[in-house]
């Protein structure tokens, strides 16, 4: 063998070690980051409970708050969930429900329970990117938004992110034109989301603040939403946060709409 040719071999044999390294490390394709982000963020155990502390600032500084309870129970093998959200304080709210029927594979339920007019108000497919309660989050950033609606591409990584970027399918159905979602490489927890309009300006950006492993769930325990078009913001924090509790889906109707489930609610049960 030649000088020329060992010098080949040589290459060749680092180039397979160096290749064979790497793919233990590959960077997962955008699909399945996107998957394992919407599982991490939404699904973790087959149900769960936590009670919710949410402060509202309107662009001059002025506060508004909210505390309510959150009850969820996975329902389905193709992503199907329900969620039941009943409101403590303000006393205006008190007692006021918020029920979702999430099916991703076609529009979501949704109920809104005002005590205050004794009605029952459904929330259409139309409505679902509006103001939850008079917050900065939107009714669909309760129970998560489909990611079947939108085309996806990995932009880039950081030293602890994947960085998606989001482009929705239907862009008449929604108020901006996409999204950088920067996902956590370890937990594959969403670290921040931000929305863009046409322009690259910034409209709104969904930040976690706070994370901490539950009952063996990474958990996100502090979120903070910025309009970055009118001011403001709001931020929640989870307390009290339980996975596996074994909420039987009879809680999940519309007869604790006006009937809560409070044992579940409290623990108490």
């Amino acid at each position: 063998m030649t000088i020329k040719q060992r010098a080949l071999s040589l290459v060749a044999a680092l180039s397979l070690v160096l290749f064979g390294a790497s793919s233990s490390n590959a960077v997962p394709d955008v699909a399945q980051i996107v998957n394992r982000a919407n599982q991490a963020a939404y699904y973790a155990g087959a149900d769960g409970r936590a009670k919710v502390s949410m402060t509202i600032a309107d662009a001059s500084g002025r506060t508004q708050q909210r505390r309510f309870s959150i009850l969820r129970r996975n329902t389905g093998a193709s992503g199907q969930q329900k969620y039941l959200v009943v409101f403590e304080r303000p006393a205006e709210l008190r007692k006021t429900v918020f029920l979702v029927h999430k099916n991703p594979s076609s529009d979501d339920f949704r109920w809104l329970f005002m005590p205050a007019l004794d009605l029952v108000k459904r929330i259409g497919a139309g409505d679902k990117r509006t103001s939850f309660v008079g917050s900065h989050f939107l009714y669909e950033d309760v129970s998560g938004r489909n990611p079947d609606e939108d085309h996806h591409s990995l932009v880039g990584t950081t030293g602890q992110s994947f960085v998606i970027r989001g482009v929705p399918k239907d862009p008449s159905g929604v108020d901006f034109h996409h999204y950088v979602a920067h996902i956590d490489q370890a937990t594959y927890l969403p670290r921040k989301i931000e929305y863009f309009d046409a322009k690259e300006r910034s409209q709104r950006s969904i930040e976690a603040k706070a994370m901490q492993v539950i009952g063996g769930h990474p958990t996100v325990t502090k979120i903070e939403v910025v309009d970055n078009v009118r001011g403001g913001k709001t931020t929640i924090t989870f307390a009290d946060v339980e996975y596996d509790i074994g909420v039987p889906d009879d809680v999940f109707t519309e007869r604790s709409l006006r009937s809560p489930p409070t044992a579940w609610l409290s623990g108490r049960r």
